[in-house]
């Protein structure tokens, strides 16, 4: 038996948004339009039934229930207005894998290059990286698992990526 489960929970809403998250007045917007405030560099807010990951400078990719997304991201784009900025509803474009038990972070250490020890990561830290040659990017929850996002083009590959590297025997047991 492994001691890592890889599972496919139901998607959440996904939210796209690039906007000058350092103008003067920004934070507030941003949290006037979404409810959370933008997290530091690679880490993700949660407030909620919400959470806003950092992606970039100018990016964050903000996650709420499904069914809220198109309509969501209409009111952060007025919101936000009249700066320049895009709030686009990628929910479809994108699928969350689940990895828990006590060999996750060994299976995503086989293929991100990141430091996935528990000092150098922890709850609320955010990646934006490679694995198996797909991006994807990856967080920790406070209950210990990680969600894994990557392009739904791409999932079946990453599915079979991800339950090869936690086929039992196959952690090294180094984290």
């Amino acid at each position: 038996m492994s001691d890592v489960d890889v599972s496919q929970p139901t998607a959440p809403g996904m939210i796209t948004l690039r906007y000058d998250f350092a103008a003067p007045g920004a934070q507030s917007a941003l949290l006037g339009a979404t409810g959370c405030v933008m997290p530091g560099t690679r880490r993700i807010a949660f407030s909620g039934d919400r959470a806003l990951a950092w992606m970039s400078p100018d990016e964050a990719m903000l996650f709420l229930p499904h069914a809220q997304a198109p309509s969501v991201a209409a009111e952060i784009a007025a919101k936000l207005a009249p700066a320049p900025c895009l709030a686009v509803d990628v929910s479809d474009a994108r699928v969350i894998f689940r990895l828990s038990g006590q060999g996750a972070r060994e299976v995503l250490a086989k293929g991100a290059p990141a430091d996935l020890s528990p000092a150098a990561f922890g709850v609320g830290d955010f990646r934006r990286t490679r694995i198996g040659q797909v991006a994807a990017a990856f967080w920790l929850r406070e209950d210990g698992a990680f969600d894994l996002m990557c392009f739904r083009s791409v999932a079946e590959y990453m599915r079979l990526w991800l339950d090869t590297a936690a086929r039992p025997g196959s952690l090294p047991g180094y984290l």
